[in-house]
């Protein structure tokens, strides 16, 4: 493989890892933000739906641009870390969704309604 065509990959594979990390970050403070409501910390959940945010945002931010990227012509490989990281991204798209329902429920049976 020729050295532009491997640093490619590489630089590929570390945007896909950076995903994975950046998104499994966000979905630990989604989880971490419903026990905070289960214990009737709503100001820490939110908190850590706010950073969960940030980290979910970044790892958003590096998968638009592998998609300009493949957009702009530029051909991307297809690596297995590629699908993993886009199932991490959905997967922490849905805990939020989960985590901000259940921070509602809580505060909800809190204040008795």
């Amino acid at each position: 493989m020729a050295e532009d065509a491997q640093q490619t990959l590489e630089q590929f594979e570390m945007a896909c890892f950076q995903i994975v990390a950046q998104v499994g970050g966000a979905r630990s403070c989604y989880l971490e933000a419903i026990s905070h409501a289960e214990g009737g910390d709503f100001e820490g959940a939110q908190k850590l739906i706010e950073e969960g945010d940030v980290a979910f945002n970044a790892g958003h931010d590096v998968h638009m641009g592998l998609l300009q990227r493949e957009a702009s012509g530029e051909q991307l490989p297809f690596r297995i870390i590629l699908l993993h990281a886009e199932d991490q991204l959905m997967s922490a798209e849905g805990f939020r969704i989960l985590a901000e329902r259940f921070i509602t429920v809580y505060r909800q049976m809190r204040e008795g309604a």
